[in-house]
């Protein structure tokens, strides 16, 4: 993809006003759901939200939602693969470049990936994992040096997922539970050089993310074979969690809140159901009460 110089006249639209706002943050994954509703929010709270997204033809709907909050101009839509290890770097220095600093990272693009492990292949899990883990740690390394200079901070949506593994989600909980050690074992670190990391973990939420998976289900069921019984016990619940799931915009408002808080905390959920499944987890030293939890779910 190269670098994240702008792309076109979409682009162009979300720059007609001169960026005045103090502080920048490149956010990963802004086509749609909560990266949209992140970059948006920052924009309301007066930061330059530079939107990133491997196709920027995708940009309408967040061009739509800043004009209509009324912050097209401090969003400006850059073209960006968090698995060009290159065109990252590049990206990050043409941002400082022009915006004199960098002052936060939200790492929010991803890609889900279901089905279980006999039925997968090793390169499905290899894909899952470098957009959800590698590129996360790829964009990581090439911001920490500008922002170590403005004592900045790292912001990393993760997932209940990422604390909670669940049944044909291997490949996606793998990589978000590498993506908490990661974070978590940086922290202290970057920490003695001025900069906050922080990891947000949404439960469900009403978006695009879960549309894009393009699941044809009674296709996966007649492939599961053995696993059907379970797969279909899955999905039926599944699907009724979505039901009740947030909006981008509220699952948006803890990044933000990250983002703007003066000592913002390690861990953050986006709900209180979130916050209670997570503890879960964190309180079971032997893990009977999450495998008695997510073993219900396929039975």
């Amino acid at each position: 993809m190269g670098s994240c110089a702008e792309q076109g006249p979409v682009v162009l639209q979300a720059r007609k006003t001169l960026m005045t706002s103090p502080k920048t943050v490149l956010i990963t994954g802004t086509s749609s759901g909560i990266g949209l509703a992140t970059a948006v929010g920052a924009a309301r709270a007066d930061w330059t939200a530079i939107a990133t997204m491997r196709d920027t033809g995708k940009a309408d709907a967040l061009l739509k939602a800043a004009a209509e909050a009324g912050v097209a101009n401090r969003v400006q839509v850059r073209r960006l693969d968090v698995t060009d290890t290159a065109g990252l770097t590049a990206c990050l220095d043409e941002v400082v470049a022009e915006h004199g600093r960098l002052d936060a990272l939200v790492n929010n693009a991803g890609a889900a990936q279901v089905g279980t492990i006999e039925q997968s292949s090793v390169e499905d899990v290899r894909a899952a994992m470098e957009v959800n883990f590698f590129g996360v740690v790829a964009t990581t390394r090439a911001a920490l040096p500008h922002l170590r200079a403005s004592k900045g901070r790292v912001i990393t949506v993760s997932s209940v997922g990422g604390a909670v593994g669940q049944p044909f989600n291997e490949a996606y909980c793998a990589a978000k539970f590498a993506v908490e050690g990661f974070m978590q074992s940086l922290a202290p670190v970057a920490a003695t050089v001025g900069v906050d990391v922080t990891v947000v973990e949404p439960g469900a939420v009403a978006s695009e993310f879960v549309a894009n998976l393009g699941l044809d289900v009674p296709a996966l069921l007649a492939a599961a074979g053995p696993y059907a019984p379970a797969l279909q016990a899955y999905i039926a619940r599944t699907q009724q969690s979505f039901g009740n799931a947030q909006t981008p915009a509220e699952a948006a408002a803890p990044i933000v809140d990250a983002l703007t808080a003066a000592h913002p905390p390690f861990r953050v959920q986006t709900s209180q159901w979130a916050h209670d499944f997570v503890a879960t987890t964190l309180a079971d030293p032997d893990g009977s009460a999450v495998q008695a939890l997510t073993g219900s779910w396929v039975r």
